[in-house]
């Protein structure tokens, strides 16, 4: 961003900020709040680095002119509610929270600082704006619409595993609210009956629960998998995707994280993407817009990646029509 640009944006800011951001060239300060790990092998500490960098292609270079206070709950919702309070307490100008599962906490803890998420699975439903057109309080970002795409995710699956007749959801019961996933427990099982098949919900709640759902799986005769959308269970891809193929299960997951971590399949939004796609929002607060009237935006596509190797390992022969269709494939 060329100066005079981001001086700009400095005066655009001032109408609306207290006096520390009128000053020329003041530092930003954000919080990023994740329930995720540092580790980066974790998915969702690559989606926060891919948000700091589209910030950096806007202007905001971390130790010049931005400063990022980063905070991570390492799967754990009671630490990730003491986080956000904490973070409130220390008041950024921003907060910037990975998912539903963080945007939540941030919100119950502050009505007034702006809340970008990256990534939300269903924002109205889980009460975090009005509407999608205007999210009417101080949450917006972005969707991987969760919901919606459950029972494409399941058709996919069934095309690739011959004579699917069972088939196991890995789910995590309190992922989003009650409500949201609500929806997403009627959009599989719907899915499910319309294509014939018998479905096994076999909830997780955390890591630990993973040897006893997969055991009740394999128990129950289940032919194929399918990873529900959940923060937790995104974050815990490798170990799921090692897990299903001990278990010589084909699994498909929501990102294509998991098709990179050894499992047959994934088909969802680009997180990476989702939150280079959600800096634009972080940079229009910065420059004054309100968050009540900046859209949550929904990603501009969808992909589905295949994971050859893993197919060949589990016996599957995926036809180059099927091939031909997705998007990446891991060879």
């Amino acid at each position: 961003m060329k100066r005079r640009d981001f001086m700009a944006g400095l005066l655009l800011a001032a109408a609306a900020r207290p006096v520390r951001a009128q000053q020329p060239g003041a530092t930003r300060r954000i919080g990023m709040l994740s329930p995720g790990g540092t580790e980066p092998s974790d998915p969702t500490f690559k989606s926060l680095n891919a948000f700091l960098q589209a910030l950096q292609e806007l202007g905001y270079t971390e130790g010049q002119n931005l400063a990022v206070e980063r905070v991570f709950a390492n799967g754990s919702s009671n630490r990730l509610r003491e986080l956000a309070a904490e973070m409130v307490g220390r008041n950024p100008e921003i907060i910037v929270a990975l998912s539903t599962t963080a945007a939540r906490p941030a919100r119950q803890a502050t009505s007034t600082i702006p809340i970008v998420a990256i990534g939300m699975a269903d924002p109205v439903a889980d009460e975090l704006v009005s509407s999608l057109a205007r999210p009417g309080g101080n949450v917006t970002g972005t969707t991987f619409l969760g919901p919606e795409l459950v029972g494409r995710r399941l058709q996919l699956l069934r095309e690739v595993v011959p004579d699917l007749t069972r088939v196991a959801a890995l789910w995590h019961p309190n992922a989003y609210s009650e409500r949201t996933m609500s929806g997403v427990r009627n959009e599989i099982e719907l899915a499910a009956k319309t294509l014939g098949l018998r479905l096994q919900l076999v909830p997780a709640v955390g890591a630990d629960d993973f040897a006893g759902a997969f055991a009740a799986m394999v128990g129950a005769g289940a032919e194929a998998l399918i990873v529900m959308p959940s923060p937790m269970l995104f974050g815990e891809y490798k170990r799921i995707a090692g897990i299903a193929a001990e278990s010589r299960l084909p699994a498909m997951g929501a990102a294509r994280e998991f098709a990179e971590f050894g499992g047959l399949m994934s088909y969802g939004a680009n997180l990476p993407d989702l939150a280079r796609q959600t800096a634009t929002h972080a940079d229009k607060i910065l420059k004054g817009a309100k968050p009540a009237e900046l859209p949550v935006e929904q990603p501009v596509k969808f992909e589905l990646v295949i994971n050859l190797k893993t197919a060949k390992e589990l016996g599957l022969m995926i036809n180059r029509a099927f091939l031909l269709v997705a998007d990446d494939v891991i060879e």
